[in-house]
């Protein structure tokens, strides 16, 4: 990979944000596991922003094929300290409705077969998760979602396999385990984030 300018701020966009950029640079970065999706490095209010489309920039990749570890380790191999992450999902509250903007605070991991960790050999590492987003890029999505939408500003985030749909069986039991949205990239992206000590937190579009 060329030299690539220090980029401090990373954007992860979900489905609809492929194309967040127009007209600017893409590079892509080799990572031990294997190369990321195109990461556009654009300027955005006067910061340097590295946008990375979670599913590709045609959406070839569903949800259960991203390759996770490659796209958060090249965002950490360029510079990045803080990702603001960006998530379709369904309503599991019944309070939560269409349109409404949710930053969550707290994930119930759902997934089956995910690379998890990028600590698969020895020395064995666990990293706290108490807080699994990062509670200052949480006020700020806060803060600016206030202005747009009616926006949820606590909420448990649940990540299933997909790509299928849940069961209204499965609705039923993740609400009886209290969570309020469900969705399918949240984990283990922000697993993989705290484990690189990059600061994380998601903004969820119902």
């Amino acid at each position: 990979m060329r030299t690539v300018k220090k980029v401090k701020i990373g954007v992860i966009g979900g489905t609809g944000l492929e194309s967040l950029f127009e007209g600017v640079e893409t590079v892509n970065v080799g990572t031990p596991y294997g190369f990321s999706h195109g990461i556009q490095i654009g300027e955005l209010n006067g910061k340097r922003i590295a946008f990375l489309p979670r599913h590709g920039q045609k959406h070839e990749f569903p949800p259960h094929k991203v390759n996770y570890r490659a796209n958060i380790y090249a965002l950490h191999k360029i510079g990045v300290e803080r990702i603001i992450a960006t998530n379709a999902v369904g309503a599991i509250n019944l309070d939560f409705k269409p349109g409404d903007l949710v930053v969550p605070h707290d994930l119930i991991d759902f997934t089956k077969h995910r690379q998890q960790t990028f600590y698969d050999h020895a020395p064995v590492k666990h990293i706290d998760f108490t807080e699994p987003y990062c509670p200052e890029i949480r006020g700020v999505l806060i803060e600016v979602a206030r202005n747009f939408s009616n926006v949820h500003e606590k909420a448990i985030y649940v990540c299933t396999e997909g790509p299928r749909f849940e069961t209204p069986a499965e609705i039923r039991m993740f609400r009886i385990l209290g969570c309020d949205v469900v969705g399918m990239t949240g984990v283990p992206e922000a697993v993989l984030a705290r484990e690189l000590g990059i600061c994380y937190a998601t903004l969820c579009f119902v």
